[in-house]
């Protein structure tokens, strides 16, 4: 008789998701210095296709610029390309926009976001 093999057990995918998030996150929300006006482009490595500049006076490029950078960037795309202002006052939209994943992350690092959605409804 040939010996079992012992099951192997890989993460969930969510906690692999929530550990990629995670790393990648600043240390505080005041590290977030990016700009609060005006065009900002993006790196080909955060938005390989689709708009890479975007206005960030206008309402629905700015969402989308974060929406984006949440996804897909990386620790220092997110503080050189967010706005801690920006990110708290969107952030009960924008929630809504982003991954259950990247919402979890971000609001267990940061409870200020989660209590300002719990004050925004």
């Amino acid at each position: 008789m040939a010996p079992q093999s012992l099951p192997t057990f890989s993460p969930p995918a969510a906690d692999v998701l929530r550990v990629r998030y995670a790393g990648r996150l600043p240390v505080s929300l005041e590290d977030l210095d990016g700009p609060v006006h005006g065009q900002v482009g993006i790196p080909l490595h955060v938005a390989w296709s689709g708009l890479r500049t975007y206005d960030l006076d206008q309402p629905r490029q700015r969402m989308s610029l974060y929406r984006t950078v949440l996804a897909e960037g990386q620790h220092d795309d997110l503080v050189s390309l967010l706005n801690r202002d920006l990110l708290i006052s969107q952030w009960p939209t924008l929630r809504t926009l982003v991954s259950r994943h990247i919402r979890k992350v971000w609001e267990d690092a940061f409870p200020d976001l989660a209590h300002r959605t719990s004050t925004a409804a």
